[in-house]
């Protein structure tokens, strides 16, 4: 069996989630680690794996099926997502929903001219997530969608904080009012009125020496998309404080579609995750992907796609045969 050649452009807590991810599936190997820092300062989870600076990537087309992208939403991807695209076939986790469509054209024109297919915003929230979203409403036509997160530590918000002027290392977690996920699940229908009412977000972080503490505060809190829309409350603690306290990386949520079929006949669909690391998880979702993605691209698709547009089936290992003897 031929493998499939996976690359990893960016190796943090997600690259290193997608290496693992790799060794799990028998179909897949890696074909190497690009990274912005110095290779010779990486240390891959199997030693024996092959680092390179980003810049060599461009010599290496013919040696990658499946580019998987792992940097941050706020400023990598949007730079990174076009640009890659043009040189291999990708996969990425690009999650600033608001901004969905404007990259996904941005990628599509790429990848469409390189004759490469690239599958954007694709984990477990764009991702899984999205997919539940689209199923239970085609199935419950009469009711509403409602998505909770938490409580978890989200990689994209948390990344986002960093990147604040004055701040030395932060997490953030996002956390659901019980209240309302209890609404929904009661099948009371609740009319939220905004994403302020179903969940708030908490941050920690460790400031750079002399940063002004009021100022990372409003910064963070105005943040358009990530923060602005919520309920945000900064802690500010020390270094030693965060790594003893917040270094795991725990995240999950539930879709919940609550709708009626008739006349006083309630139904509610939830699909839920608890996860003991969101990147591992979210690798696995990207390393299933790039299975799919290679596959279509074999058989002539190129541009952009999201997860709405890739049959399921393409990303199980399993033929056809075995799919329908033991799942379906």
């Amino acid at each position: 069996m031929d493998k499939i050649r996976i690359g990893i452009y960016g190796y943090g807590n997600l690259g290193k989630g997608v290496e693992k991810a790799i060794y799990n599936n028998p179909d897949t190997t890696l074909a190497g680690i690009f990274t912005r820092r110095d290779p010779s300062l990486l240390s891959p989870i199997n030693k024996d794996a092959k680092v390179f600076s980003v810049d060599d990537a461009k010599k290496m087309k013919d040696e990658i099926d499946v580019m998987i992208l792992c940097g941050g939403s706020a400023t990598d991807l949007p730079i990174q997502g076009p640009k890659v695209a043009s040189m291999f076939n990708t996969v990425d986790s690009f999650d600033t929903h608001a901004k969905i469509s404007e990259y996904f054209s941005n990628v599509d024109t790429s990848a469409r001219d390189a004759g490469k297919l690239s599958l954007i915003s694709c984990g477990w929230d764009p991702g899984l997530f999205s997919l539940n979203r689209a199923l239970l409403e085609a199935v419950l036509p009469n009711g509403t969608n409602y998505v909770f997160y938490g409580r978890g530590l989200s990689q994209g918000h948390s990344d986002a904080v960093r990147r604040v002027k004055g701040v030395k290392n932060a997490v953030q977690y996002t956390v659901p009012y019980d209240e309302a996920v209890n609404k929904v699940r009661n099948g009371e229908n609740p009319n939220f009125k905004s994403v302020r009412e179903t969940m708030w977000r908490e941050c920690f972080v460790v400031l750079e020496d002399g940063a002004d503490a009021d100022a990372v505060e409003k910064e963070i809190k105005e943040m358009p998309n990530y923060f602005e829309p919520y309920n945000t409350c900064v802690h500010f603690i020390s270094e030693e404080e965060l790594k003893e306290k917040h270094s795991t990386l725990p995240h999950g949520g539930f879709v919940l579609r609550s709708g009626t079929t008739s006349n006083n006949v309630n139904q509610v669909a939830e699909f839920s995750l608890k996860l003991d690391s969101n990147p591992e998880f979210t690798a696995s979702v990207l390393v299933a992907y790039a299975r799919a993605i290679f596959r279509m691209h074999k058989e002539g698709k190129t541009g952009a796609v999201s997860v709405l547009d890739v049959p399921v089936s393409l990303l199980s290992i399993k033929d056809r045969e075995e799919l329908l003897k033991e799942t379906l």
